[in-house]
C-alpha cells in the first residue's frame, strides 16, 4: 500500500525568527499544487495524509480562508486525503471549524482502515510557549483502539513522540519542550506493548529524520516551505514523502531538496 504525506505548508503571511525569513510561506500555494500533480501523475498513492500546521496563524477570519484554500487545492488529489490537526492550526480555529474543512464527524483524534493497514490519528496540543501534551483520553483511546484491531498500524500526529536530538534545528535546539510530546514515554509504552505498531509519523519539526525505538520507526518529515537558505530570498524544501506499507517492510522516500530514504524491514 502506498501512503504519501505532506506537512507544515504554513498558508499565510510571511514567517521571520531571529530577524530573518525562516518559512517560504508565499510558495505554499504553488508547492502545494506541484504535490497534488505529482500524486496524481507519477505517485498514485492510495491515501495522502496531511500532518498539519496548515496555516501560519494570523486571525479566525484569515485562517479560516487560508485553510480552505489549503483543502481546494488537496481536493484535486485521486486518493483518499486524511488530516491531523497541527498548532498553528488550533491558535484561532476551534474543533467544530476543522471538523467542517475536513468533513469530518466527532473527535479530532481518530482511526480508520484502509487496505491491509490500520491507521491512527492523534490530536496533541501545545500550551503556547510552555509545552506539548497528549490529554490522557487518548492515550485511553490508542491502548483501546490497538487492543481491537488485528491489522499492522501506523499512527500519525504533529509533534514528535521519540527521543530526537534537536541539535542545530534552528526552531527546538532552544526549546525541546515545544517540540516532544510531554506524555511521549506513556505513548510509546502503549504502543510497544500492542506488538501492532509498524511507524509512527509526525511533522512539526522542520527537517527529516528517523528513530527507530524498540524496533519502531518513528518519521519526521520535514517542512513543505522551510527556507533551506540563511535567508531571503530564499529556496523551500519542497518535501513531501511517500511511504510503500508491505508486510514486512517499510520504504519511505522524502522528496524535494533534501531527499532521503528509509528501508526498515521486521
Amino acid at each position: 500500500m502506498r501512503v504519501a504525506l505532506i506537512s507544515d505548508a504554513h498558508f499565510g503571511p510571511p514567517a521571520y525568527y531571529a530577524g530573518k525569513l525562516r518559512k517560504l510561506t508565499h510558495r505554499a500555494e504553488e508547492l502545494t499544487r506541484r504535490f497534488v500533480r505529482r500524486m496524481n501523475e507519477v505517485e498514485r498513492p492510495e491515501l495522502v495524509v496531511n500532518l498539519g500546521d496548515v496555516i501560519e496563524d494570523e486571525s479566525r477570519e484569515r485562517d479560516l480562508e487560508a485553510y480552505s484554500r489549503f483543502i481546494d487545492v488537496l481536493s484535486g488529489l485521486e486518493a483518499r486525503v486524511v488530516h491531523v490537526a497541527g498548532n498553528h492550526d488550533q491558535v484561532h480555529l476551534g474543533d467544530d471549524d476543522l471538523r467542517r474543512l475536513w468533513k469530518h464527524e466527532g473527535e479530532l483524534f481518530y482511526s480508520f482502515d484502509q487496505g491491509d493497514f490500520h491507521f491512527v490519528v492523534l490530536r496533541t496540543v501545545e500550551i503556547r510557549d510552555t509545552a506539548v501534551h497528549l490529554p490522557s483520553e487518548q492515550l485511553l483511546f490508542v491502548e483501546a483502539d490497538l487492543a481491537k484491531t488485528t491489522r499492522p498500524t501506523v499512527v500519525l500526529m504533529h509533534h514528535p513522540a521519540s527521543e530526537q536530538v534537536l541539535a542545530g534545528n534552528r526552531w527546538f535546539e532552544r526549546a525541546p519542550h515545544l517540540c516532544r510530546v510531554a506524555e511521549r514515554r506513556a505513548l510509546r509504552s502503549v504502543i510497544e506493548r500492542s506488538g501492532k505498531v509498524v511507524a509512527v509519523f509526525n511533522g512539526h519539526v522542520h527537517w527529516n529524520h528517523l528513530d527507530v525505538v524498540r524496533g519502531i520507526p518513528y518519521v519526521t518529515v520535514q517542512s513543505l516551505i522551510e527556507n533551506l537558505d540563511d535567508d531571503a530570498p530564499g529556496r523551500p524544501a519542497a518535501a513531501y514523502a511517500v511511504c510503500d506499507l508491505e508486510t514486512h517492510r517499510l520504504t519511505i522516500t522524502v522528496h524535494g531538496e533534501e531527499t532521503v530514504r528509509y528501508q526498515i524491514e521486521s
